[in-house]
């Protein structure tokens, strides 16, 4: 079904037979005809998985821009699934239709739900929790902190309320800004590693040329997830922010969103900088900026590591000629609030087999099952947790970008603005919900369209008290 977001692309992994939640039924299960153990899933998951043999669950997957990683996380499923003598379905999630914590919260309440899902957790993880759909699973991280180390930083705020652990973190996200050098260095610019906005702006504008098919900035204001999250970024490092730090109030309208509206409008209205905006970039989707990229017609981009990890899977000159670079700083900051984001596990309330489910996070997280996907994704699926970038040669040394990407997981957070705003802030369900429902993108619209930058920001900031408020956070 097109309109749907949960797109079923898997059939059942595997029927044949990892140290938590199911160990003490381990013990009554008759292992004597267990099969063949596979060596990439670590004993003591089988072991603890005896007793569920022949069980079955389903899982969601968040889908990742390389269909290559997708099937390389099919095998890993597979694999736990034939050593565990289980089967296990697996569906993709359409994150970005808009409408996916709707579809699974309704399944939840139905009894349908899968019983596991990973999705990005400072995007979702706190509106699943609010609406009460969620297992805790402190017991699993326990567990998994005990064996591999500290998760990376930014899971710890996206995925605790109260004290408690209700996702389990899964593999990091790699989230950069990319810079065609070659273009720089046509017009004698040489790389930085800081830029502020206004000077990404310039840079975007003077390696433009649209007879050569050169156009500086590839970014939209469209409905997207890549356009939020720049949005977000921008206004944040201006000293703006949609709530304030508890993630309960809403704080949106403020002369620091207005002034960074107006930073941003004047890039898709000034005729000046007509010359560095490829065609089309006001009806862009999400995966407009990463194919143009590809196309070699863009000389700025900011993505999760998709587009970086694709350029250089599959071989496209525009991977050598990639410069990375943190996220841009603004008047507000002194240095790029880029956090990254994680993927993790979460399992539904009333999960037919929590027991399995809690198994196979264990398995993925770990090196021999991630590693598959990170190869295809480079960038993209990194770990999450201190102990396994250690596990393999790869996660250390596979790319230039990865010791930086490491930094990254383990930085002392929060970071902070000039203003006194923290990043990240406390999770949200009403910013989660706010960012999922294209509040900032449809602004810039109104904007672009010619509603001055105050007012729109001022009816943006309408629309949040209305979803704060529809998610338990009364204004």
């Amino acid at each position: 079904m097109e309109d749907n977001p949960l797109r079923t692309r898997r059939g059942f992994l595997g029927m044949g037979v990892g140290l938590l939640g199911a160990a003490g039924l381990a013990a009554c299960g008759d292992t004597s005809s267990a099969p063949r153990v596979q060596a990439e899933v670590p004993k003591e998951l089988i072991d603890a998985a005896a007793a569920l043999r022949g069980s079955s669950m389903g899982m969601l997957s968040q889908k990742l821009y390389s269909e290559a990683a997708n099937a390389a996380l099919d095998s890993s499923i597979k694999n736990f699934a034939d050593a565990t003598g289980t089967k296990i379905g697996n569906s993709l999630v359409q994150a970005d239709a808009g409408d996916a914590v709707a579809k699974i919260h309704a399944e939840v309440e139905g009894g349908v739900a899968r019983d596991l899902a990973f999705m990005t957790d400072s995007r979702f993880v706190a509106q699943f929790q609010a609406l009460g759909d969620l297992e805790d699973v402190t017991d699993v991280v326990q567990a998994l902190t005990a064996k591999y180390g500290e998760p990376t930083a930014e899971s710890k705020n996206y995925c605790v309320f109260d004290g408690r652990w209700f996702a389990i973190p899964y593999h990091f996200i790699g989230i950069g800004s990319f810079l065609r050098k070659d273009w720089m260095q046509d017009k004698g610019i040489s790389p930085k590693d800081v830029y502020t906005w206004e000077e990404l702006r310039d840079v975007c504008l003077a390696i433009s040329d649209p007879g050569k098919r050169r156009f500086g900035w590839g970014m939209t204001v469209n409905r997207s997830g890549d356009a939020n999250g720049m949005i977000e970024a921008l206004i944040n490092s201006y000293g703006g922010a949609i709530a304030s730090n508890d993630g309960r109030k809403v704080t949106f309208d403020s002369p620091e969103t207005v002034q960074a509206v107006t930073f941003l409008a004047d890039i898709y209205t000034n005729p000046r900088f007509k010359p560095m905006l490829p065609p089309g970039v006001a009806a862009w989707t999400d995966s407009s900026n990463n194919e143009n990229w590809l196309a070699g017609i863009l000389g700025y981009t900011r993505n999760q590591f998709s587009v970086y990890a694709d350029s250089k899977t599959k071989k496209n000159p525009v991977y050598a000629n990639t410069h990375v670079f943190a996220d841009c700083t603004g008047p507000a900051t002194d240095t790029s609030l880029l956090l990254g984001q994680s993927q993790s596990f979460v399992v539904f309330k009333g999960a037919k087999n929590a027991a399995l489910a809690k198994l196979l996070a264990q398995y993925l997280i770990t090196a021999p099952a991630l590693l598959g996907v990170a190869k295809e994704a480079p960038g993209l699926a990194l770990p999450a947790w201190d102990k396994v970038w250690d596990a393999d040669p790869f996660f250390t040394s596979g790319d230039p970008a990865f010791p930086v990407m490491r930094k990254i997981t383990q930085q002392t957070l929060p970071l902070s603005t000039k203003n006194g705003l923290d990043f990240p802030q406390k999770a949200s369900a009403g910013q989660q919900a706010a960012v999922g429902a294209y509040v900032l993108t449809d602004m810039m619209q109104q904007v672009i369209q010619g509603t001055p930058p105050a007012q729109a920001v001022q009816a943006a900031h309408a629309k949040m008290v209305q979803i704060f408020t529809q998610q338990g956070l009364p204004q």
